[in-house]
This record gives structure tokens, sequence and C-alpha cells, in this order.
């Protein structure tokens, strides 16, 4: 019994690293989302909180898609991708720290 070649051809694009991609491409475009509405807030309210707030979640959304997928793209390795990965990140989650403790 042959699998029909519309199945297998839907089967080969859905690898696992294509379904990383997907979803970390979803993830960052509803982070950047998330992110313009406290940039909104921030403009709204002009309290710098909402300003920090937002920095830190497009860094720790959207700013890590855009790493990873531009070094990938420019062929470094997967340890310096993940490097930088972890980089931003951290550097987006300290980012949404201060804005939660600043008292300005």
């Amino acid at each position: 019994m042959s699998i029909p070649l519309a199945l297998s051809t839907a089967a080969t694009a859905l690898r696992p690293d294509t379904v990383a991609w997907i979803a970390l491409a979803v993830t960052a475009v509803v982070g950047l989302f998330v992110a313009l509405l406290a940039y909104r807030g921030y403009r709204r309210n002009d309290t710098r909180q909402m300003l920090f707030l937002a920095v830190g979640i497009g860094l720790v959304t959207t700013g890590v898609f855009v790493a990873a997928a531009i070094l990938d793209q420019l062929g470094f390795g997967t340890s310096l991708v993940l490097l930088v990965r972890g980089l931003v990140t951290v550097l987006g989650l300290c980012t949404i720290l201060y804005a939660l403790v600043s008292d300005r």
C-alpha cells in the first residue's frame, strides 16, 4: 500500500525543525503584538515602566526569534545561536524586572 503523493509531501514539509521555526515565529508575532500594546500604554500614560516592559517583552519574544533567524541564515553554528538567544532572553528579562521594580 503506497501513501498518496499529497500526504507524503505534507509529511515531509512538517519536519521537526520546520515545526519549531513555525512555533518560534508565532511566538514572535504574538509577543510583538503584546509589546506594541505595552508601548501604547507607555504613550498613553507616559510611564517609563511601560516602556521598559514593552522593550523587555519585545526582546524576550521577537528579539530572540530575530537574533536566531539572522545568525542561522548567516551560517553560524548552533552553539553561537543558542548563546545569543540566551543573552537576548536574559537582557529582556532584566528589562522586565527593572520595569516591575523601578519606582520612577
